[in-house]
């Protein structure tokens, strides 16, 4: 792959190649036909994590132990042609290892009797329909209504061609050497409403499932969509087919990636009146305050530049001399703006005259790259499967009643541009939405669909993502002094770790990346050299083991049936034969796959360098890869291995972490990926916030506001030095407390949701790595003019993960105690006010905390303190 997968895609591509092997395993020994979907949000990167998949099915899979499938071909299915081309380019730009000839659109011109093994072709709707060149001679109805097989060939067949494309499926689903697997996207498209279509005239894809007439059932079904519940009816309806397990991406772990824009802005007026034109230049000016923020990045990060673009959206039936007064009022207050900034993607599919303005015609799928283009006319959801990541500012034309069309295009406008967060920097990770014909009473329905992801009710909620009306800009607070920042920026957050994650490879990877950024030349082979010679003690250490396991490699046990022709009796015989190269290299091959196939090639040639008993060369080669094959029946051998090439990993981490600092962001997050490759959670720098966007005001259930408190001496403020708080009265009264205390000097609101500015802990919860933001960080001057930090966190103790979140935090403090001054939790167990605290400095406590069956009885314990507030 070109691209390093998130974790979660990397558990998602495990889980559907361990469905498809299932799938193809009980399709070929029992013709059980499956199916399953991929489940993920609007922006999760399907068609990467397909791309990933194909790689494995084609080409196998080390990281997940799966062999190539010699016998794969893939039909690509969708509803619409535009989107199967975007699809062949994401494709191709995703993997490396498929490449164009792989990737087959079927034409009226395909020919061949059946599919190839190791390719993907591409089928649409259209071309099966009854007027297309590819299925004449074929009706689809008229076979269904046939008690008996259909006669496929009954009428005259597609011009220069002797087979129809179902006539192509038939011959390949029977195919004994091929395995047929049809991928649908957008897969809930075609489905029919509810399981009761099924009663009704089958739609194209339901023949594909089903089978019609003579044609078979495709075998293997996976749907790819953001909503699967047709898809999934559909399925039970389907005659005889087995569902297996869906694969289901966790909302809130896309949304965390950076994958996906943390904020959504809703400006609307303040109040009444007819404010179109107002907005729209407010929106041009929100335009070109995001296109200077990232030429300004993008300089700094040597970059090539983000061309932010603005969507008017306007309703279905416009007034096309509204539009000409829209362009009028943007060409007036925007005087650089050229005639050729502005297209539409209106269904005319032409150009259109506005007013004096000519307005051009483009595809949707072309707006990313054609980046002259900085305003773009559209009506609702623009075409399924469309995105635009340097979309970040619409104007919406739609009136109140709309609302499911905003939400839908927002909904398609959320992907970061740079494929990662911007550390620090909310106005990068965010996406404007002006909405001129909304007021305070009706937004809120708006800012609750976009909570959803894609804005689309049948997607599933988006942890951390926020609707903002109306925020204000925070920025660094310039009273702040440097030793504050110092010590904020030293403090050690935490990083989840990645479920799939082999250390030899992570450690490879690692020292591609340090001699790439000049800051360790030849690591690739330094590294390999420092695990040929833990492989070299691993012969002395593992004498006995390893010699008997050569033994296992060269020779070949098996059995022989003798059966007698007189006496009619039979019996076996054992027998033991050397092995053969074919038997070596294949006992290497798997033994490379725990190794590292990599690593396993290396070390062959080490071993065959100082082999001086060998005859020649390729005697000395086989002698290695016979050794290897050994080395990986040997658990101890492979667990040692691991061992030392995480131990090497971490040294190295640690030995280059300071320049690593000092690369630009695009290359931290590379080595932040690599940090994540690990079982168990590592320590990462958390990063100087650099600008925020806050909520000035608390938006009622009555649709009225309530102007938050503000306080000062934040790291992050206004142009006033204040900074707006959401809390409610326990955080108040905590964050009035710890402000009062002598030697205050200043305070962070931590940040609760995934950014680099954000300190945050890994704690265990069902045996799986989870991750909590402490609320407050205090910076405190000491007497001798020294900064403490402080994590002061109120607790709340009635839910599931109260304690398993002590614990996190409780080891947190174990392993960083000399970098805190306090770290304290605080709860009120009583719920009466009478707030009770648990220093987690102190060793008592966090024994305590490590042995306690609940979170409430610890404080009620004696190892806790009461807490002073003001």
């Amino acid at each position: 792959m070109k691209f390093t997968l998130k974790d979660y895609q990397t558990e998602a591509v495990a889980d559907v190649i361990k469905n498809l092997h299932k799938a193809k395993k009980r399709w070929h020994e029992d013709t059980d036909t499956q199916a399953f979907s991929l489940t993920a949000t609007t922006g999760a990167g399907k068609t990467v994590m397909a791309a990933a998949v194909f790689e494995a099915l084609f080409y196998g899979e080390d990281d997940f132990d799966f062999e190539p499938d010699p016998t794969a071909t893939v039909i690509w299915f969708s509803d619409d042609p535009s989107l199967n081309e975007q699809t062949r380019f994401r494709l191709l730009e995703a993997s490396d290892k498929l490449n164009f000839s792989d990737l087959v659109v079927v034409e009226n011109t395909f020919s061949f009797e059946r599919f190839e093994p190791g390719k993907i072709y591409f089928l649409n709707t259209q071309k099966l329909s009854k007027n297309s060149l590819l299925v004449r001679g074929y009706d689809p109805d008229a076979e269904e209504a046939k008690t008996g097989q259909g006669n496929l060939l009954s009428q005259a067949k597609p011009d220069l061609r002797s087979h129809t494309i179902w006539e192509v499926l038939k011959n390949t689903i029977e195919d004994s050497q091929l395995t047929l697997y049809l991928v649908l996207d957008e897969a809930h498209r075609g489905m029919g409403a509810t399981a009761s279509d099924a009663s009704k005239k089958s739609t194209v894809v339901k023949r594909l499932i089903n089978g019609a007439g003579s044609v078979p059932a495709i075998p293997i079904v996976w749907g790819i969509s953001a909503t699967v519940e047709r898809f999934t009816q559909a399925m039970q309806v389907a005659q005889g087919r087995t569902l297996l397990p869906n694969v289901e991406v966790d909302s809130k772990r896309v949304q965390d990636s950076g994958l996906l824009k943390d904020t959504i802005v809703l400006d609307i007026p303040d109040e009444t009146g007819q404010f179109d034109t107002v907005l729209l230049r407010r929106g041009a000016d929100k335009l070109r305050e995001s296109t200077e923020a990232w030429q300004t990045y993008c300089e700094a990060e040597g970059l090539k530049a983000v061309v932010p673009l603005m969507v008017l959206q306007v309703p279905n039936k416009p007034n096309l001399n509204d539009l000409g007064n829209a362009l009028d009022t943007l060409f007036e207050h925007w005087p650089e703006l050229k005639s050729s900034n502005i297209a539409h993607v209106f269904g005319e599919r032409t150009n259109l005259k506005l007013g004096n303005h000519t307005v051009f015609y483009t595809e949707p799928q072309r707006v990313q790259d054609e980046q002259e283009i900085k305003i773009l006319l559209a009506k609702d959801a623009i075409s399924t499967g469309w995105d635009c990541p340097r979309a970040e500012v619409m104007v919406s034309f739609r009136p109140a009643k709309d609302k499911t069309h905003i939400t839908q295009l927002l909904g398609r406008m959320v992907r970061t541009p740079l494929a990662r967060r911007i550390p620090g920097n909310e106005r990068l990770n965010a996406v404007h939405c002006l909405l001129p014909f909304y007021d305070k009473n009706n937004v809120k329905a708006v800012a609750d669909s976009l909570m959803h992801g894609g804005g689309s009710d049948s997607e599933p909620t988006m942890h951390g993502r926020r609707v903002l009306i109306n925020p204000v800009n925070l920025e660094p607070n310039p009273s702040i002094k440097d030793d504050v920042w110092n010590s904020f920026t030293n403090l050690p957050s935490q990083l989840l770790p990645q479920r799939v994650a082999k250390p030899v490879k992570r450690l490879t990877a690692l020292a591609h990346e340090l001699a790439q950024d000049n800051l360790l030349p030849d690591a690739g082979k330094k590294a390999h050299s420092e695990m040929h010679k833990v492989l070299d003690a691993a012969f002395v250490r593992f004498k006995d083991e390893i010699s008997t396991a050569r033994k296992e490699v060269l020779t070949v046990e098996g059995v022989s049936l003798r059966s007698n022709l007189c006496d009619k009796k039979m019996s076996f015989d054992q027998f033991v034969e050397q092995a053969d190269f074919a038997v070596i290299e294949d006992a290497f091959k798997r033994a490379a796959r725990f190794l590292s196939p990599d690593l396993s090639r290396t070390y062959a040639e080490h071993l065959a360098d100082n082999n001086e008993d060998a005859y020649d060369r390729e005697e000395a080669l086989l002698d290695s890869h016979t050794d290897i094959a050994a080395l990986g029946l040997v658990h101890e051998v492979t667990e040692n291995l691991n061992k030392e090439a995480d131990d090497l990993t971490v040294k190295w981490l640690d030995k280059y972490r300071v320049e690593i600092r000092n690369l630009s962001d695009e290359r931290q997050d590379v080595y932040r990926q690599i940090k994540e490759m690990s079982k168990e959670p590592q320590d990462n720098d958390i990063l100087k916030p650099r600008a925020w966007m806050l909520p000035t005001t608390a938006l009622e259930v009555d649709g009225s506001e309530t102007p938050l408190p503000t306080y000062s001496s934040h790291l992050m403020s206004d142009d006033k030095g204040l900074f707006p708080v959401e809390l409610n009265q326990w955080e108040l009264k905590v964050l009035e407390t710890e402000m009062s205390r002598p030697g205050f000097e200043s305070w962070y609101r931590n940040p609760d949701r995934a950014s680099q500015d954000s300190l945050a802990i890994a704690f265990m919860e069902a045996d799986e790595y989870k991750l909590l933001r402490p609320d407050f960080i205090f910076f405190v001057r000491k007497p001798d003019g020294s900064i403490g930090v402080d994590i002061v966190d109120p607790h709340g103790i009635h839910l599931s993960d109260a304690l398993p979140k002590l614990r996190g935090l409780a080891k947190y403090a174990e392993n960083h105690k000399s970098i805190f001054r306090r770290i304290e939790s605080i709860a009120d167990p009583t719920n009466k006010g009478q707030f009770r605290l648990l220093d987690l400095t102190v060793p008592k406590v966090r024994e305590a905390i490590f042995t306690a069956t609940d979170a409430k009885s610890l404080f009620n314990s004696e190892v806790a303190e009461d807490y002073q507030t003001i």
